[in-house]
């Protein structure tokens, strides 16, 4: 049975912040709010924690597309290698915000996504995301919940997504309705400014 917590985005409660935390910190799996789609995310140092995530997802991991949750651009450096001073600026305006940019990745990748070249990096515009990945001390591993629903690809309600993800996660937080529209994704990896889907974010860079 999931833990369903109410956390308020204006003013997060430390306390809260803390208990997901340390869920995330003993390999535990949760579902927060962001500022497009609710995602499902994991402590992105855990082994068993991204083999959870991406067996719920039906995919292997090393083949899986899961994004990196920042609380600010500070964590870049950790993951991406160094970027030019143009994709920079592109970042430095549209983040936080609603879009997953695809970096190259660099040698420090856990070992888990050592083989990929890319990453995709996301900073939502959500006080409740970036307090966990800032008390964490590292990103979270990311992906969005779809619903296999066609009419409702998103389920944007805390309460139904808490009733159909109940068994498979440890933590959903109810941080007040979501977004039906996922995050735009841009492609960064060399250099180009390619959109691969348009979402939330307009793009008038």
């Amino acid at each position: 049975m999931a833990e369903f917590i109410r956390i308020y985005e204006e003013n997060p409660n430390p306390r809260e912040i803390e208990k997901v935390v340390n869920v995330l910190r003993d390999g535990g799996l949760i579902i927060y709010p962001t500022d497009t789609v609710y995602g499902l995310g994991c402590d992105i140092t855990n082994t068993k924690a991204l083999q959870k995530i991406a067996r719920i997802k039906g995919i292997k991991l090393e083949k899986a597309n899961f994004s990196f949750v920042c609380a600010d651009l500070s964590n870049l450096s950790d993951y991406v290698k160094q970027i030019d001073t143009p994709t920079f600026k592109v970042l430095k305006k549209a983040l936080p915000g609603p879009y997953t940019f695809i970096l190259p990745g660099n040698n420090s990748l856990p070992k888990e996504f050592k083989k990929k070249k890319t990453v995709g990096i996301r900073v939502p515009d959500n006080r409740i995301a970036t307090e966990i990945v800032k008390h964490l001390g590292n990103p979270i591993v990311s992906t969005s919940i779809y619903d296999e629903d066609d009419v409702i690809e998103y389920t944007t309600d805390p309460e139904l997504i808490y009733e159909k993800w109940d068994n498979l996660v440890d933590i959903v937080i109810d941080g007040g309705y979501g977004d039906n529209n996922p995050s735009t994704i841009i492609d960064m990896s060399n250099g180009e400014f390619e959109v691969i889907r348009e979402g939330k974010g307009p793009i008038d860079f």
